[in-house]
């Protein structure tokens, strides 16, 4: 975990690889739960029978699932000390590079891209690399905008 006390040390680590999360693993029953908060019941991602026969040999993780991770995959790799909050801001630019098989594991590699002032916050973007175990495409990739308040 790579601790950043305060804004200066946030900002002079631009350009520079944060780190890599713990490996999480994508079971079924979080794909079923996701997609009753969202209402896609698309059949790749909860029909587990009818998805065997599908593109994929099986279900599949929904790609804003693979997304909702990010705030799991941060918290493993830095923290910023002495500020009052962050919060999610956008994202700039997303790509779901390759499926999520149920089962697959996954981690978060960052790389922070820039550090702006903005009222009161500091507008943070990190470049996220979603790796599947085993693969060698990734199964996301995103720029996110967050903001901490100082």
């Amino acid at each position: 975990m790579r601790v950043f006390n305060g804004a200066d040390e946030l900002k002079a680590a631009v350009g520079e690889q944060l780190g890599t999360s713990d490996w999480v693993t994508v079971e079924q029953k979080q794909i079923d739960t996701f997609a009753e908060a969202t209402g896609d019941h698309q059949w790749i991602h909860v029909d587990a029978e009818r998805a065997k026969d599908g593109p994929f040999g099986g279900t599949i993780a929904h790609g804003y699932l693979t997304l909702s991770l990010l705030p799991v995959f941060s918290a493993q790799v830095y923290k910023v000390e002495n500020v009052k909050m962050g919060i999610n801001y956008g994202l700039n630019k997303v790509r779901f590079t390759s499926p999520v098989p149920v089962n697959s594991r996954l981690r978060g590699s960052f790389e922070l891209l820039e550090v702006s002032e903005v009222k009161d916050a500091l507008q943070v973007v990190n470049k996220v690399t979603v790796e599947i175990e085993g693969s060698e495409r990734p199964a996301c990739v995103a720029e996110w905008v967050t903001r901490v308040y100082v």
